[in-house]
């Protein structure tokens, strides 16, 4: 009887929307060809059931998740969300404001708080330590505590100071883990899933050496990713990077030379030490031709430094979204489960440069990755959580009209100076001359009429000079699909996503789904 009472209103919610779907349409459209169904005040009635109902008949998914697979778009402010948005949008044709990128989908949403253990304004090295191993560190540093201050070698060493990932609980749990990035593969953000350093720039032996260091004290990441009891555990590694792992004495297949030290070749070293079948991949063409079923160990470096970005249209350069296909293909082999780490790191880094737009066309392939893992699960038995590990400072701002061009100039004049301004612009940020000039000792802003927006490589405004932009410090969202998402919403630090990560997967320290259920009693 007690299980009636629980079933009845869950069923009743269920005909109730089915009843609502039959009043008020199929399905949600949120796609919307012009702006004049706007103006409408059943439009927006009934879209507000649609989502109303949605909510309703959509029960928490409490079942154990066999895999994990964290998306990280580095520097994915809410802001950058939005805006990415209207910008899919408007590329699709339909108005932008009503599209949704792939985790907007998400039922359950949160907030995370950012900061590091001494800085208000994050890294994405501290803060990787907060959201793979549940614990704040220092600013600069990564996979260790707090007790380690910059450049700390020793410290570093000191096994009491060194964290534990949640690629490593994974693989404590007998499951398979792997790791996707648009950046180098050493870079702060990956580094997280294996590494323990002082100083997040310590990427090869010749970065220790040239800030200040002895790398005998200091193992350098790239080195720990193919010695390391995580790194050389994984099972599926790809981004970019050949110049970390090859010595001064070699040229990589990009054309350019190596940076290591002690002559050792981590690439050679790293295939002949895996076995079964390992491969080593260097472009788009030959991951494509890949067969994840005949591929144990996956090592995929697809540039020197970082991937090029989307929009410079790189030759034979993989996009993050085959990328995570192939690494989920990978990882599925283990009948035990996977955690994957997907980072969409070269937002960040357009967002350095105040380059709105590759900025958002990053986000937007970075939805498309998040796209790729949905029609590659099955929402029962994997979690899906997209977020981010810091700001920035792009803001949307001043009036412009609906559907206005999200990288364009806006609708309206300055009521001051009445010059034009862009919707997007940053609050610090390099090439502050191009956009201010200094007429009779009055400094006045430069009609942005006379620069050309639709560039790619366009640089936005901003207002406080900088070599480039920097973070913010605001909160970040967090997005939850599949087993236990519903954990996910509120407001809460950064450093509790591992643990209700490993909570929904029955992994690490502390309190997991396992530990609810109950045990077998025994009878002589």
């Amino acid at each position: 009887m007690s299980a009636l009472r629980f079933w009845l209103p869950l069923v009743a919610l269920q005909l109730t929307a089915c009843t609502c779907q039959y009043r008020y349409g199929p399905e949600r459209s949120w796609d919307l060809r012009s702006t004049a169904e706007l103006k409408s005040k059943e439009f927006w009635f009934h879209d507000a059931q649609r989502t109303l109902y949605e909510k309703l008949s959509t029960p928490p998914n409490q079942y154990r998740a066999k895999n994990v697979i964290f998306f990280l778009g580095d520097g994915m402010s809410v802001p950058t969300v939005t805006a990415g948005r209207i910008f899919d949008g408007q590329l699709r044709g339909v108005v932008g404001e009503r599209n949704q990128l792939e985790f907007e989908k998400f039922n359950y949403v949160g907030l995370s708080k950012t900061y590091c253990v001494n800085k208000q304004v994050a890294d994405s090295a501290c803060t990787a330590s907060a959201y793979l191993s549940g614990i704040k560190a220092n600013y600069l540093t990564i996979g260790v505590t707090a007790d380690v201050e910059l450049n700390d070698c020793p410290a570093a060493r000191n096994p009491q100071n060194r964290l534990s990932s949640i690629a490593e609980w994974a693989l404590k749990g007998g499951k398979s883990a792997g790791l996707v990035t648009t950046t180098r593969v050493t870079h702060a953000s990956p580094a997280g899933v294996y590494a323990h350093t002082s100083n997040r720039d310590f990427e090869s032996d010749y970065d220790v050496t040239n800030l200040g260091q002895n790398p005998g004290n200091c193992p350098d990441i790239a080195q720990q990713l193919i010695d390391g009891g995580v790194g050389s555990r994984l099972r599926v590694v790809m981004g970019g990077g050949t110049i970390k792992f090859l010595p001064n004495s070699t040229t990589d297949v990009y054309g350019n030379t190596g940076q290591r030290l002690d002559g050792r070749n981590l690439i050679e070293e790293w295939q002949q030490s895996k076995p079964g079948n390992a491969r080593v991949l260097f472009n788009r063409t030959d991951l494509l031709n890949t067969d994840p079923q005949d591929t144990d160990f996956l090592l995929g470096l697809f540039n020197s430094s970082h991937l090029a970005y989307h929009l410079d249209d790189s030759v034979d350069t993989p996009t993050l979204a085959e990328m995570t296909s192939t690494a989920i293909k990978v990882l599925s082999r283990d009948p035990n489960g996977y955690f994957l780490f997907v980072e969409g790191g070269r937002i960040d880094h357009a967002h350095h440069e105040t380059k709105a737009k590759k900025a958002l066309d990053e986000t937007v392939q970075f939805s498309e990755a998040v796209r790729k893992a949905r029609q590659l699960t099955n929402p029962w038995d994997t979690l899906i959580v997209v977020s981010a590990d810091h700001g920035h400072t792009v803001t949307i701002s001043g009036y412009p009209d609906v559907n206005n061009s999200i990288v364009g100039l806006n609708s309206e004049l300055s009521n001051v100076d009445q010059l034009p301004y862009t919707a997007i612009s940053y609050a610090n940020g390099p090439d502050y001359d191009r956009f201010y000039k200094s007429t009779d000792g009055e400094v006045e802003r430069v009609d942005l009429r006379t620069l050309d927006f639709t560039d790619r490589d366009a640089i936005y405004p901003h207002g406080v000079p900088m070599t480039e932009e920097t973070h913010g410090g605001g909160d970040v969202a967090v997005y939850a699909h599949g087993p236990w998402s519903h954990l996910f919403t509120g407001v809460y630090e950064q450093s509790t996503l591992p643990y209700m990560m490993g909570f929904a997967s029955c992994l690490g320290p502390g309190i997991t789904y396992c530990d609810l259920q109950p045990k077998p009693v025994y009878r002589a």
